[in-house]
């Protein structure tokens, strides 16, 4: 396996939980075979004060030129002062924008260690494995015409357009096939055909790339529904494929399924594979530099990493079940911490992560 892996540390926690994230990609990059170049960049709050901009075009351009970029965190409260169009979340939105990664990858597991950190009963979550494939580049958050207008009667309305075309639609549905096929083999097409033109649409092109897929087993479900069976019977899914705005409220519903946001990573991919892989859970700017964030989700995205964007599934499965090794060990960060278990802080649960990836290390059990 080879690469170039752009790290981007970013602001807040983002330091810290990139470093252990780092220590587990150079603890593979020891081993023999093909290795991977690491290069860093700036972005957010740290570009801004850097260089005045929240991307600068450097940082851009590197990242065009990657195989794969690493992201922490961006934002914090020390430039909530700025002009909105400079804040450090327009340098995200930006790299999004530039790199074309219009496939977001939210999954949402139920770590078995975790499940009595659910809010769910531990038995409707315990095994779960979800992977939501949110379109991201489209749909009614970025269609035209928008805005807020004057009525004749003097009254204002708000208005957004819902617009998608057959060629994004598609290529989602693709990534989301090809995406169930390294998985159990199931897609779960999720849209309002019932009631939107624009969703009648977006089932009749997922039904066509279904039928691409004969070793994929596809249905169709409202959005409404789809929501009260993720809380119902989550465990009902393999991978759910849907628009911008649907896909953005079904992963936030679904990270919560799994008891703690610190353990989720995220990937955003564009049409060849390449992708932008970075923790859900911000920049965290009330534990910075405490030394206690949770890197775990971080951690998983350099897995997620491994497997979409550089073809090293093994690697990346590795990575998992080291994860799982800690966690099974009583290691826990203060935001998972439970009775009976050990706390750790960032740069140790980092450490244990890295001594149970060597094969035949004694760990503490």
């Amino acid at each position: 396996m080879s690469g170039k892996i752009l790290v981007l540390p970013g602001d807040g926690i983002g330091p810290e939980i990139v470093a252990e994230a780092l220590k587990i990609l150079e603890a593979l990059r020891e081993e023999p075979g093909p290795g991977f170049e690491i290069e860093r960049a700036a972005i957010g709050g740290e570009a801004i004060d850097a260089h005045g901009v929240p991307l600068p075009g450097e940082t851009l351009e590197r990242a065009r030129a990657c195989d794969a970029i690493l992201l922490g965190a961006v934002g914090g409260p020390r430039w909530d002062g700025i002009e909105r169009s400079i804040r450090p979340e327009r340098g995200l939105l930006a790299l999004r924008s530039g790199l074309g990664v219009f496939a977001n990858f939210r999954p949402a597991i139920a770590w078995p260690q975790l499940a009595g950190a659910s809010t769910l009963k531990p038995d409707v979550v315990r095994g779960l494995d979800v992977l939501i494939v949110r379109e991201l580049t489209g749909g009614i958050y970025f269609g035209q015409p928008r805005g807020i207008r004057e009525r004749d009667d003097g009254r204002r309305e708000g208005f957004n357009t819902l617009v998608y075309s057959e060629e994004e639609i598609e290529r989602v549905c693709v990534v989301a096939f090809d995406a169930a096929r390294r998985r159990a083999g199931r897609v779960c097409s999720v849209d309002k055909a019932n009631v939107l033109e624009a969703s009648e649409l977006w089932r009749e092109v997922a039904t066509r790339v279904a039928a691409r897929y004969d070793d994929v087993e596809v249905r169709h479900m409202y959005v409404d529904n789809a929501a009260m069976q993720l809380v119902r019977a989550p465990k009902q899914f393999d991978v759910i494929v849907t628009s911008n705005m649907f896909g953005d409220i079904l992963s936030d519903l679904a990270s919560m399924l799994t008891g703690s946001i610190g353990m989720l990573p995220s990937a955003s991919l564009d049409v060849s594979g390449k992708g932008l892989y970075e923790p859900i859970h911000g920049a965290a700017p009330d534990i910075s530099g405490q030394g206690v964030a949770n890197p775990l989700a971080t951690i998983l995205s350099a897995a997620m990493m491994l497997r979409y964007s550089l073809d090293a599934p093994a690697l990346a499965d590795r990575i998992e079940t080291a994860v799982g090794r800690v966690l099974d060990d009583g290691l826990r960060t203060p935001d998972i911490e439970s009775p009976g278990t050990t706390v750790v802080g960032t740069a140790e649960m980092g450490d244990a992560v890295v001594a149970a990836l060597r094969p035949h290390t004694g760990h503490n059990h």
